[in-house]
């Protein structure tokens, strides 16, 4: 090893390299970053500025680096970041700042579409298939796992079924979590409905989904149940049913997967019309015979040179006997591979998992990390500093840098941003308060989501509100179970002014 040459160093160092590249490349991770509308109005623009579901902060931390630091522990390096075609400066800007501690290769690429029109997930796969050259997860950008659920565990799932039985996917579903008792009104919008999996215990095996129009049809959900057990069960003995687990909208599949969808054209929603079909193609024989080919084709190749060997007289098996093997049946001739939809059930006394997809779920998840936080104030000397030493802080409560709070300020189970002041004699308690919020003197706050750059007037009451970007509540009023949009302070406002002029108006023709 002394007498060895820098050149046979920097081969080693380029194999080593190689070795690195070709790991990252076995899968491809591509993340959906929507507009977030179930999150209105949090989401909604302020005014030119938009404002991305993605980088809605949990914790005071933008909800995509959960995500991509979850990406990243998992060994994958490449990621394949869409979005809506009007959010790209702030996605890029994040990915590209200080703020983000991610060190993947992030492709940030966009799609034409706005907050009325949705484009279905698999019309986005059908778009970028030209990017996608490996097996890969499809992860939305509001899945936040406990450490408890590496996604290694799905992607070594998914390796042992692929290599073992032919398995093509393999989901994630977690417990359903229990919200605390009136955690946020039923103004703010319903909570996601229970939907209900059936899957083989034995083998893993996802079989069927229910979905919104499974539910309009058939409202009695045992005689649905009790048919599609009546198919799967000669091959999957121990099948089970709950309504207890909700989908993480994460999905490690085979790249062939993206055939089938360029096949079934009519198919929009990933989640509410292709995967439940592709649960049908594992125990329903004729989507198997038609479809099988283009899931598995390495299985129909297998299977038609194993069927003309089998029919070739000259093929013998066996020292023994020197029989010449009969004519294959159907069922050998048949595709070998499983066509596996995989699942993993992450329980909830294993960690708490959640999807960020609503406004009620952005609550439990605040909530949630006040629990771990014990107190987080900044510990930068020059930003503690602007918290007056009269105020009143639990310790289950975190405040953001840069953010000043005033003397005899009372603030409990709450989380507020960065670069927010907060008046004297405030009290704010079970609140989430977004960066650049003002509460001036006396105002009053309780179990509210304050969008950035909302005001709250002097003495004003504010109780169980989310506010969108740039919100203000006037001085003095009281506000409760509302879901305040800037628009519709800025009509008051208008209405306001023009009903001034008009008794102006009025009082002039009087005169």
């Amino acid at each position: 090893m002394e007498n060895e040459s820098p050149h046979s160093r920097a081969q080693e160092m380029d194999l080593e390299t190689v070795k690195q590249d070709l790991v990252s490349r076995e899968f491809l991770a591509v993340v959906l970053a929507g507009f977030g509308n179930e999150l209105q109005p949090l989401t909604g623009d302020y005014g030119e500025e938009p404002s991305p579901k993605a980088l809605l902060p949990v914790a005071n931390k933008p909800m995509i680096e959960y995500l991509l630091s979850w990406i990243e522990q998992s060994g994958i390096k490449d990621v394949l970041l869409i979005c809506p075609a009007i959010h790209r400066p702030a996605l890029y800007h994040h990915i590209h700042s200080d703020v983000s501690s991610s060190n993947l290769n992030v492709d940030l690429q966009t799609y034409d579409e706005t907050v009325e029109s949705s484009v279905g997930t698999c019309t986005l796969l059908r778009h970028f298939t030209h990017r996608i050259k490996e097996d890969f997860v499809l992860l939305s950008c509001d899945f936040i796992a406990p450490p408890s659920l590496p996604l290694s565990t799905l992607l070594n799932q998914f390796r042992a079924d692929s290599g073992s039985n032919g398995s093509i996917a393999t989901t994630c579903w977690y417990a359903t979590n229990s919200p605390e008792k009136a955690s946020s009104p039923e103004e703010w919008g319903p909570a996601a409905p229970p939907m209900s999996i059936v899957w083989d215990d034995a083998s893993g095996t996802l079989l069927h989904i229910d979905t919104a129009d499974d539910l309009d049809q058939n409202p009695d959900d045992l005689e649905l149940r009790m048919s599609l057990l009546s198919k799967a069960r000669p091959r999957y003995p121990r099948v089970r049913l709950s309504s207890n687990f909700q989908d993480s909208h994460i999905y490690v599949c085979r790249h062939s997967i993206l055939d089938a969808i360029l096949e079934k054209k009519s198919l929009e929603s990933f989640r509410e019309e292709f995967l439940p079909w592709l649960c049908k193609v594992q125990y329903q024989k004729l989507k198997r015979k038609k479809y099988g080919h283009v899931l598995y084709p390495e299985a129909y190749a297998q299977s038609s040179q194993t069927t003309a060997l089998q029919h070739s007289t000259l093929l013998t098996f066996g020292a023994t006997d020197n029989s010449v093997l009969s004519p294959a049946s159907e069922t050998e001739a048949e595709v070998t591979a499983s066509l596996k939809v995989g699942i993993v059930l992450h329980r909830a006394d294993t960690g708490f998992a959640i999807r960020v997809h609503d406004l009620h779920s952005y609550v439990e998840v605040n909530r949630r990390s006040l629990s771990t936080a014990n107190y987080t104030l900044p510990t930068d000397p020059k930003n503690r500093a602007l918290i007056d030493q009269k105020a009143l802080i639990s310790t289950d409560t975190i405040i953001g840098d840069s953010t000043k709070v005033s003397e005899r300020t009372v603030i409990k189970k709450s989380i507020i941003g960065r670069h927010c002041i907060i008046g004297r004699m405030v009290t704010i308690v079970g609140c989430i308060l977004l960066d650049h919020c003002v509460i001036e003197d006396g105002a009053k706050i309780d179990g509210s989501v304050l969008g950035k750059n909302t005001k709250i007037g002097s003495r004003a009451l504010l109780t169980r509100c989310v506010t969108q970007a740039g919100y203000e509540v006037r001085a003095g009023d009281s506000v409760k179970n509302e879901k305040l949009e800037a628009s519709d302070w800025t009509a008051a406002g208008e209405i306001t002014e023009s009903d001034g002029d008009t008794s102006s108006e009025n009082e002039s023709n009087g005169a």
